[in-house]
């Protein structure tokens, strides 16, 4: 059980950082300067796979790809423009893990995705309803080919996936200054912490959690554990937990 001290303060800390200022030198910044809710949905999904590491590293990244689409992320994808930069065989490092080579093959699977169902909130909708399912779709598709993808999208619901849950909160999320809460078929109640190791610091501190590892049963063991302050938004809480960080470092 969390302690009343402890969840006013999660209350307050949640109250005070999910705001549109929020947005400014975060990664979700990106998919609110697309128009129409499909290349917002692909540029958002495109920031989460990128979105590790350094800001300072990442969001230029990310910017770059928002420039070359043109905004019109979803029409680049299916129309092969990323193919452009993007080419099978470059082993140059785009950024950190990924190289060229690796990120033009999960662009490539992507725009698969996009040509056989029009978006992934149609190819996720087919098979799930929650948040963990939602997860799974995504790892499942992105990993059939177990060749290499791996490193841009988990093989499985085993690690924390990280990126994964927190696309997912963008898109679920609503009446957020945040979120885009365009994914309406999810349960939001059902959504997943985004655990990294700085939440994982925080939710230690805090008593939410007894574990320093971060793992798929860490994050829904967190997500239940703060769903008591929450109970009809827990991932509220991951804005609660950024502000105590922030506060505390």
């Amino acid at each position: 059980m969390i302690d009343h001290a402890t969840a006013d303060l999660l209350r307050r800390y949640a109250r005070q950082y999910e705001t549109s200022v929020f947005l400014q030198g975060d990664p979700s910044w990106f998919m609110h300067q697309v128009s129409g809710e499909d290349n917002k949905e692909a540029m958002a999904f495109i920031a989460s796979t990128l979105s590790y590491g350094s800001r300072r590293q990442f969001m230029p990244k990310i910017e770059y790809i928002r420039s070359l689409s043109g905004g019109n992320v979803v029409d680049w994808l299916c129309c092969g423009g990323y193919k452009d930069v993007f080419k099978v065989g470059d082993k140059r490092s785009f950024y950190r893990l990924y190289s060229y080579d690796l990120y033009a093959r999960f662009l490539d699977r992507y725009a698969e995705l996009l040509t056989k169902y029009g978006s992934l909130s149609s190819y996720v909708k087919r098979d799930a309803a929650t948040g963990i399912e939602a997860v799974a779709a995504i790892c499942r598709f992105f990993t059939v080919d177990k060749a290499a993808l791996t490193t841009v999208i988990p093989r499985d619901t085993t690690s924390a996936c990280k990126r994964v849950c927190m696309f997912l909160r963008w898109m679920v999320r609503d009446n957020s200054a945040v979120d885009l809460g365009l994914w309406t078929f999810i349960d939001k109640t059902t959504l997943i912490m985004p655990l990294d190791t700085h939440v994982l610091q925080q939710s230690v501190a805090l008593g939410l959690l007894g574990t320093k590892t971060a793992s798929m049963s860490a994050a829904r063991r967190l997500s239940k554990s703060v769903a008591e302050v929450f109970p009809d938004d827990p991932l509220k809480a991951d804005f609660a937990l950024f502000g105590y960080g922030v506060e505390n470092d």
